[in-house]
């Protein structure tokens, strides 16, 4: 069996998508218990026109117009996506679709259309080029300390402290607006508030991830991590906690199964970022199947154990559940 040969620029790709998938997983979690999972898919790829328009506009690739840019066209998606809902009485889920085929589609004309002055590849933009990230470092001056690292690690270790400060500060917000918002209402704070600062921070985050990890993996560590813990615990705390973890263990054990496979199978190579969203789905498969209460078997094992009278009760899927997170 072949050595396997690990360098400093795989725990530099490890780190990167570690902080990534953990800054993805800590706010997902409030867009799963929302029942708007497809909101992360709208924000993610959403942001391409901003960042093509940006740059026809400034014809330059530097950092904050990118990131602003981004940012706005994250930002106008939620609010569109919010207004139609409202006044064009069309279902959320509908409403989300056509915004995100839309503005994805108006992504990719305007690089087509700016193809000979900016070098973005549109396969970059679906898988990121996180292999690359160690060559992309700069210097970070911590008092009298000063730090090399690349600079997408920088930039999500930025959004994943931003993300724990927001739910940290306002976490009795965010579980009351999440579960019940006439009731957030009552107790004095707008629901409404809540949601635009959550998805400005979806936006945020995706921005962060986008030129590192590209749509799939934000898209996969926005929702799935959520949605895995969900599955095995009722109390939020445990379930933020849960899939920051799970998170982790799929970036991780992503980047080993990169380095690992082509050694094993007659394979050239492997996507990083698809592998560690692959690994996450199979995490979220086998939680799914064998969660100790709301997996498949365990439900099937109750409904076997029901009264004759209550056993044509029909069995739904874990997430058609009302549950409350304490």
């Amino acid at each position: 069996m072949t050595e396997l040969t690990w360098q400093t620029g795989d725990t530099w790709i490890v780190a990167t998508g570690v902080v990534c998938a953990m800054a993805c997983a800590l706010i997902g979690n409030f867009l799963v218990l929302r029942r708007m999972s497809m909101m992360s898919d709208t924000i993610s790829h959403a942001v391409l026109p901003g960042l093509a328009i940006t740059f026809i506009v400034t014809e330059s690739r530097a950092v904050v117009p990118m990131f602003v840019g981004a940012v706005l066209a994250g930002i106008l998606t939620t609010v569109l996506t919010q207004w139609i809902n409202r006044f064009g009485q069309v279902e959320r889920g509908a409403v989300m679709g056509i915004v995100f085929t839309t503005f994805f589609a108006a992504g990719l004309l305007l690089i087509e259309q700016a193809g000979d002055r900016v070098d973005l590849d549109p396969k970059c933009v679906l898988f990121g080029a996180l292999e690359l990230t160690a060559l992309d470092r700069i210097n970070l001056s911590l008092g009298p300390y000063e730090i090399t690292a690349p600079r997408a690690l920088i930039v999500l270790s930025f959004a994943l402290i931003l993300n724990l400060l927001f739910v940290a500060v306002c976490y009795k917000e965010l579980r009351i607006s999440s579960f019940d918002p006439e009731l957030a209402t009552t107790l004095g704070f707008n629901a409404q508030i809540m949601h635009y600062l959550l998805m400005v921070l979806v936006a945020v985050t995706a921005v962060a991830a986008f030129e590192a990890v590209g749509s799939i993996l934000v898209i996969a560590m926005l929702i799935v991590p959520g949605a895995t813990a969900y599955l095995l615990t009722d109390r939020l705390g445990v379930m933020i906690a849960a899939s920051m973890a799970i998170a982790a263990f799929c970036a991780a054990s992503g980047h080993l199964a990169t380095v690992v496979l082509p050694q094993w199978l007659p394979i050239k190579s492997v996507s990083t970022s698809g592998m560690m969203a692959t690994l996450a789905g199979l995490v979220f498969l086998v939680t799914a199947l064998f969660a100790p209460r709301h997996g498949v078997i365990a439900r099937r094992r109750t409904k076997l154990k029901r009264k004759p009278w209550n056993s044509e009760r029909k069995n739904s899927f874990p997430f058609d559940e009302k549950r409350t997170c304490a």
